[in-house]
């Protein structure tokens, strides 16, 4: 593998569809893999329903900006399905700039027998066509195809961090570090700029945009969340430009634990709405927060995700890693949530019990039908055996991306360019 072939696999995002049955993942190399599991089977109830590869392509392409010679990278940032509606299925995928809809459609069929073509494909001479055929349908190997229908561009000045399909399924958001957009997902040459943070100064830019998504039930709400660790709720009823919003959520800052990295680690890497619509799940650097859609000054829930890398910040500075942009997601019935840590490590809590578990994604432990340990670690003091200790930490593995399936305990973890799926033992 060279460096640059190794780099184009690592996985950049992972996504469930709608039932829980495909699984699409993204990466750096602008490809698109969709994973499609397996119908049980009478005599392989054990097995039950594994994830398989269904569809590759390539979803973007490098491309250069020569009005501002930067390069545009094709790794894709996010993607996003759209409710089924027949028998194909619609995804958003989206790189810096540029958003794509992809049609995948299955083809079992193929028609013979042409009037004007022999089976070959080559054309007949018309003056020997004595007989007019009907063409038959005949069965053939089942081919996957992807197709763009859509090409969504030249909307953003800045690097694309979310996308967000609206629940009138009919138009969708896409947000930058400045400015969210209102797309029509039939209409191409153009979109509307919902939010503009952009000051006329640029130096006087305080904050950008980290991540935005629209509300499960109720088509005018969307929220949006900044560098600042704040989060807006704005309602599209209230004003074209939401650039005023209806809802400011922000917890005020405990001054004891202030230091020099407490504004880089308040900053929000990602937003997420329950599947009820009532609460919303924010992750920044150190933790993970609850907040209820009615109660603005402080979060309902807080879970510190790896509170022992408090004492590291300042070597998590230098090597870049306090800038890292963790995801998080919730169970389909709202009642866990789990995010990404270092070592390959990731974070469920149960908000029912108040329980936490860290588990790892690593070749090592994962043969089928393992069961996954629960890791500890310690941070001072005597190390006991199954312990790992703060400073062998592994810094460079770190799970950003995690999914979890619709409506069963089956999640998706990203691990560099791993991709582990897990789920419940059944008894």
């Amino acid at each position: 593998f060279s460096e640059k072939g190794q780099s184009a696999d690592i996985i950049s995002t992972v996504e469930f569809n709608c039932s829980g049955e495909l699984l699409a993942t993204g990466d750096k190399g602008g490809r698109v893999v969709i994973f499609q599991r397996e119908q049980e089977s009478k005599n392989r109830l054990l097995s039950r329903g594994e994830y398989n590869v269904y569809s590759t392509f390539q979803s973007h392409e490098p491309e250069f900006d020569y009005l501002k010679s930067l390069e545009i990278e094709e790794k894709i940032n996010k993607i996003r399905w759209l409710p089924q509606q027949n028998a194909a299925h619609f995804l958003l995928s989206a790189n810096d700039k540029t958003i794509k809809l992809w049609k995948i459609s299955e083809r079992d069929k193929r028609a013979e027998g042409y009037n004007l073509k022999d089976e070959d494909g080559r054309l007949r001479d018309q003056f020997r066509i004595t007989t007019l055929r009907v063409p038959v349908l005949m069965p053939m190997d089942l081919m996957v195809e992807a197709s763009p229908r859509r090409i969504f561009a030249n909307a953003h000045t800045y690097h694309i961090n979310s996308i967000s399909v609206n629940s009138d399924y009919e138009t969708y958001l896409s947000a930058d570090d400045l400015r969210i957009n209102l797309w029509h997902l039939e209409i191409t040459d153009r979109s509307f700029n919902i939010v503009d943070i952009k000051p006329a100064n640029m130096e006087e830019l305080t904050e950008v945009i980290t991540a935005a998504e629209c509300h499960p039930h109720q088509c005018n709400a969307f929220v949006y969340s900044s560098s600042k660790g704040t989060i807006r709720l704005c309602d599209m009823r209230a004003a074209a430009l939401c650039d005023r919003h209806s809802k400011f959520f922000e917890e005020p800052e405990d001054p004891s634990s202030r230091s020099f990295f407490s504004e880089i680690i308040s900053s929000i890497s990602d937003v997420k709405f329950s599947h009820s619509g009532r609460y919303m799940m924010t992750r920044d650097y150190l933790s993970v927060k609850v907040w209820d859609l009615n109660m603005e000054n402080r979060p309902v829930e807080t879970y510190q995700v790896h509170e022992y890398l408090r004492s590291k910040l300042c070597s998590l500075y230098e090597n870049d890693c306090i800038f890292d942009k963790f995801e998080c997601c919730w169970n389909g019935s709202d009642s866990a949530i789990m995010t990404g840590s270092y070592n390959n490590f990731f974070r469920m809590f149960d908000r029912n019990t108040r329980r936490d578990i860290t588990l790892e994604a690593s070749r090592e432990n994962s043969k089928p039908r393992a069961m996954l340990k629960p890791r500890k670690v310690c941070t001072g003091g005597k190390r006991k055996k199954d312990e790992i200790s703060v400073d062998s930490l592994d810094f460079n593995k770190k799970i950003l991306h995690t999914a979890w399936h619709p409506k069963e305990n089956v999640i998706a973890v990203a691990a560099t360019n791993n991709l582990y799926i897990f789920q419940d033992k059944i008894n």
